[in-house]
């Protein structure tokens, strides 16, 4: 999307670069990726980096509020509600679909997040990105940010003062994980470990884990576990979430339901697609073509169903209603030039919300697609497709952070 990059990248691009790329990341990760690795990062112009951020800060101010806090309270199931969730949530993800019009290329929001995500691992793809295609002149970091204080900002919120030794990366066995590389590389940057939560101990209020025969205690807990994915593997844990547990929350887990699709409805904004939960429509709405109906909690974006039919929302059990929206449908743009059709993208703003302090954008995630949605069963067999990240001109952008 900026022209005159995309064309000199798109000219000098070999699949032996690409093969060095993957080589690269892999090799600096310390693990294979599991996941499609794109063959481009995407180029934003900094007008259109700053409406993303100006964009995703305003929709955190509609949710930072006593009202949307009380009213939120309902998305957290009873046996799942934690105490000690604090103010805020400490990382925020909001995901951006391109679309265009006779006026140009605008976002429209597809989800939003108040958990953790891919910060160590962003920070390597991007490096990786410049190493191999010789991309000067251009950054992943928001706001001004450099790496130092991206890195230092990126510790703080995980470790709020405390020995890195009694920090964990709490995840469902984090060695058969996807998200693996990241939680190296988190390991790398922070010294945090890995622990899967079924291996914690609990003694009183207090979690322990083992370290080369050491018993040590948790005194924070940097939260990487996914509610949906627990709840799928019906896991028997060590402690329960409602336990008033001696430890301090990294991404409290509270907060992954309250800041989701669940607050898609009480957003007003014009980059928000209009949403309702589907137990107080009253009129199924004519143009079900246009929408988009989504169960509220889905691991890996399952249950998601474009264009739903009546018979779609009729079979579905008055006693679960409240769980489904209804959403605009938002229709990605083929904006990002390849060697043969071009790519649909979507943008993650990545938002790092420590324990004193205001939510500051610090990077990115993009996804590829050349299907009609994001996702592997959309992208069979297609190259220029999956995981990458956004990279734009040091000299043009406008934002600056304060960290």
């Amino acid at each position: 999307m900026i022209p005159e990059i995309r064309r000199r990248f798109n000219a000098d691009f070999t699949e032996l670069k690409y093969r060095q790329f993957l080589e690269l990341l892999e090799s600096e990760a310390g693990t294979r990726i599991g996941f499609r690795l794109c063959e481009t990062p995407v180029f934003l112009p900094a007008e259109l980096v700053e409406e993303l951020v100006n964009s995703a800060l305003a929709i955190i101010d509609q949710l930072d509020t006593p009202r949307f806090h009380a009213l939120s309270d309902r998305s957290i199931p009873p046996e799942y509600r934690a105490p000690g969730e604090g103010k805020h949530p400490h990382f925020v993800q909001i995901d951006f679909a391109l679309c265009q019009n006779e006026g140009g290329i605008y976002p429209r929001l597809i989800e939003l997040q108040g958990c953790a995500s891919l910060y160590a691992y962003q920070h390597l793809l991007a490096r990786c990105y410049h190493e191999t295609y010789n991309l000067d002149g251009l950054t992943h970091l928001l706001g001004g940010l450099d790496e130092e204080e991206y890195l230092r900002m990126f510790r703080q919120t995980i470790l709020n003062g405390q020995d890195p030794a009694e920090v964990i990366l709490m995840e469902i066995e984090p060695l058969g994980q996807k998200t693996l590389p990241d939680f190296l590389l988190t390991e790398k940057l922070t010294g945090v470990r890995s622990v899967c939560i079924s291996n914690l101990k609990m003694r009183g209020r207090k979690l322990f884990y083992h370290l080369d025969g050491r018993e040590i205690e948790v005194k924070r807990i940097y939260n990487r576990v996914i509610i949906d994915e627990l709840i799928q593997r019906r896991l028997t844990l060590p402690f329960d979430l409602r336990d008033d547990l001696d430890v301090e929350w990294a991404g409290h887990p509270n907060w992954y339901f309250r800041w989701s699709k669940f607050s898609l409805p009480y957003i007003n904004h014009p980059t928000v697609p209009k949403a309702w939960f589907l137990d107080q429509i009253t009129e199924p709405p004519a143009d079900l073509d246009n929408l988009v109906l989504k169960p509220l909690f889905s691991f890996a974006g399952s249950g998601v169903k474009v264009a739903p039919t009546h018979f779609d929302l009729a079979t579905i059990p008055e006693a679960i209603r409240s769980e489904y929206l209804l959403q605009e449908r938002v229709e990605y743009a083929p904006v990002i030039d390849t060697l043969d059709e071009p790519s649909r993208v979507e943008v993650r703003i990545m938002i790092l919300w420590p324990e004193r302090g205001r939510p500051i954008p610090v990077t990115t995630l993009a996804r590829l697609s050349k299907g009609l949605m994001m996702g592997v069963n959309f992208n069979m067999n297609k190259t220029w497709v999956g995981s990458s990240i956004a990279l734009f001109p040091t000299d043009q952008f406008p934002v600056k952070g304060e960290v």
